[in-house]
């Protein structure tokens, strides 16, 4: 693969903490190894913990021993990598601390800068002050955000017009680490260059669609951070809101940053409010107990470490969401995400109407809708259900199902698939933002979550229980019963 020229100085702040250590330093060695590095790009890691270089060098070797495989750490490769890492103590908060920075990057004052905030929300704006103060802003810096930014619209743009203050939008990456997913980058080409589902994607041939994003995992201590989040805001704000924009959006005239984001804003635009009247039929909020979970006993949400009792947050959230536009007329979009669920999973499924006169055998009816399978995870790849003859000369023309299968780790030369910050990063260094979230969409999504979340409120009521280990509530289920449709896994 041909090096990426523009050679960079990415400065990562709480270069200690575990998003630095588990995604940012592996991708970035991942980067190196297939040679998409500028020759002298430099990684400079910003915390405040008292240490030089060499230690900073000896904990990033120790997280890629960790997390690469041994036969992908080539030592030659590991060496060349941490050769480009530099250390740099600052308390993010104090300006004094950035004119060692500012000494750092002084080295070559006019190549690019990334500002990599690996840290709280509530920094965000102290540091971009700061490096202002410091005068470590150059005409080719950027800032990368990660999310939650803020925990609802208003302190969403108190966040964003700190930041905004001195970086322009044209500066500003807002990482959405699902928007780097393989399969998810796949999703346009599937749509826009494939005539097949291109004419299909409508709600003339389209019944409804689902968007999960389950997860094994329960807080994993993190009580009280998620507690003040909930699901709602850790995960439909962003992840499940930006993969049904990516699914709902019409094709935009080209594949320009801000031409892909004129289409999700859209979407976001036409979404249905859900009213107080509607959060009995279109919601779903849950919260796991003590189960089973691959036949290890866990505990409830409520008796994790921590746990405050008089806590209504919930660890599940089930919606069906609807789009006011014409393509999407009468189609619910079922999102649901979870903790504590039977299996890691994030897929979007498409249903597609059956046909309208079925000459088959009338048993089989239930077999006769094709759906598209689009995995993100654990396995990323697509798998699209068609129906078949059975073989056999005494089978008649009975029917059974079967899939076409792309599994993206088998079908290309390629022995892993990239990491979703890989390509992240390698598109923060191009100067790319088509995969980065706008301030506007984020404005959106937090408006059409406030409201939902502003109705849980005034009810205050608790979630539903459900056991950790099962798939939520019952009344999810029920959610899609009613409408004549039923959860992928339930089929």
């Amino acid at each position: 693969m041909a090096s990426v020229n523009r050679s960079s100085d990415i400065v990562i702040f709480g270069a200690l903490g575990d998003l630095a250590q588990r995604k940012l330093i592996p991708a970035l060695f991942q980067l190196d190894s297939a040679a998409l590095l500028g020759q002298d790009t430099r990684i400079i890691g910003v915390a405040r913990a008292t240490q030089n270089s060499d230690a900073f060098r000896r904990r990033c070797q120790e997280s890629l021993t960790q997390r690469i495989k041994p036969d992908e750490l080539d030592a030659a490769a590991l060496q060349r990598f941490l050769a480009r890492i530099e250390y740099c103590i600052i308390n993010f908060t104090d300006a004094e601390g950035y004119h060692s920075l500012k000494t750092i990057l002084d080295i070559s004052a006019e190549r690019a800068r990334i500002f990599y905030y690996a840290t709280p929300a509530s920094l965000y704006g102290a540091i971009s002050r700061n490096l202002t103060k410091g005068d470590c802003i150059n005409t080719n810096s950027c800032v990368v955000l990660e999310k939650p930014i803020g925990h609802n619209l208003r302190s969403s743009n108190e966040v964003n017009d700190q930041v905004a203050e001195y970086f322009d939008e044209a500066q500003i990456y807002r990482i959405d680490h699902y928007l780097g997913k393989e399969t998810v980058q796949n999703l346009i080409a599937l749509r826009f260059a494939n005539p097949l589902f291109g004419s299909q994607w409508n709600q003339s041939h389209i019944s409804h669609v689902e968007i999960t994003v389950a997860e094994k995992v329960g807080i994993e201590g993190r009580w009280g951070y998620f507690d003040q989040a909930g699901q709602m805001r850790d995960m439909v704000q962003n992840h499940l809101l930006q993969l049904l924009c990516l699914t709902a959006m019409d094709p935009p005239d080209d594949l320009s940053a801000d031409m892909i984001r004129n289409e999700k804003v859209k979407v976001l635009k036409a979404l249905r409010p859900i009213s107080a009247a509607m959060c009995n039929t279109h919601v779903v909020r849950g919260r796991y107990t003590k189960g089973l979970v691959e036949g290890n006993p866990v505990p409830g949400y409520m008796e994790e470490e921590g746990a405050n009792p008089n806590s209504h947050t919930e660890t599940f959230v089930a919606i069906k969401a609807e789009i006011n536009n014409w393509r999407w007329a009468g189609v619910p979009f079922y999102l649901r995400t979870g903790k504590r669920l039977p299996e890691k999973l994030s897929q979007i499924t498409i249903h597609f109407k059956p046909q309208p006169h079925f000459i088959f055998d009338e048993s089989q009816r239930h077999l006769a809708q094709n759906k598209l399978i689009i995995r993100l995870q654990p396995e990323e790849g697509i798998s699209l259900q068609i129906l078949n003859k059975d073989h056999g000369l005494n089978k008649g023309m009975h029917l059974r199902s079967e899939a076409l299968n792309l599994n993206f780790s088998q079908s290309f030369e390629q022995n892993r698939v990239p990491d979703a910050y890989e390509r992240l990063l390698l598109k923060v260094m191009q100067g790319n933002q088509y995969l980065f979230v706008r301030r506007d969409e984020v404005e959106h999504a937090w408006t059409w979550c406030d409201q939902l979340m502003q109705h849980w409120h005034n009810e205050n009521k608790p979630p539903l229980a459900y056991a950790a280990g099962s798939w939520g509530p019952k009344a999810a289920d029920l959610m899609l019963i009613k409408d004549g449709n039923c959860w992928y896994e339930d089929q």
